[in-house]
C-alpha cells in the first residue's frame, strides 16, 4: 500500500513497524504527521486524538504544567500490546500510531496522540477510543502535576 508520507523524521521516536507506529519521546509530538502517516488510499476514515495539558484538574485550579516519566522500553512494548489488541477487535484497522511525550510540558502542549485509519468511520472512532482509554489505563507512565497549591506525582490516567 502506498502512503503519501513516511513517519515524520526528527521526532525522537522509533521507526514504524509495518503499519504500527508506537513510541515515547521527550520531543514535541508529530500530531499532524501521525494523522497523515496513518492515512491511505483504502481508508475513508482517519481519527486522531490529541491529549493536551490543560490549565486545571479536578480540585486543582491553576495548573501550570505536567512532567511525564516512563520506562521507555516497557511503555513502548505496552503501547504495541494495546495496538495489537485493537487490531484483534477491529480487523479492518490499517495504520495505527500511539505516541506519548515525556519530560516537562506546558499548558496547551500535546502529551499523547493516537491516530487510526480504517475503511469506515465506525471502526475508526471505536478503535481510537479503545486505544486512548486502554493506553491511559495500562501503559506505565507517571505524571507530576504542578498547580497553584503545589505538585504531586500520580500514574497517568
Amino acid at each position: 500500500m502506498h502512503h503519501a508520507l513516511d513517519a515524520p523524521a526528527g521526532a525522537g521516536l522509533p521507526a514504524p513497524q509495518d503499519d504500527t507506529w508506537v513510541g515515547v519521546t521527550d520531543r514535541v509530538l508529530p500530531v499532524s504527521g501521525a494523522g497523515t502517516w496513518v492515512s491511505g488510499p483504502d481508508c475513508g476514515a482517519v481519527v486522531t486524538f490529541t491529549g493536551t495539558v490543560r490549565d486545571h484538574a479536578e480540585g486543582r485550579p491553576g495548573v501550570t504544567g505536567l512532567t511525564y516519566e516512563a520506562y521507555e522500553e516497557q511503555a513502548t512494548a505496552r503501547l504495541a500490546e494495546v495496538v495489537g489488541e485493537a487490531r484483534r477487535r477491529w480487523p479492518a484497522l490499517r495504520r495505527v500510531a500511539a505516541l506519548h511525550r515525556t519530560g516537562a510540558l506546558g499548558v496547551g502542549e500535546a502529551a499523547v496522540v493516537v491516530a487510526v485509519a480504517t475503511p469506515h468511520r465506525a471502526d475508526a472512532f471505536a478503535a481510537a477510543a479503545f486505544c486512548i482509554d486502554t493506553l491511559k489505563a495500562t501503559v506505565p507512565i507517571w505524571k507530576k502535576e504542578t498547580w497553584a497549591g503545589g505538585e504531586t506525582w500520580d500514574v497517568h490516567r
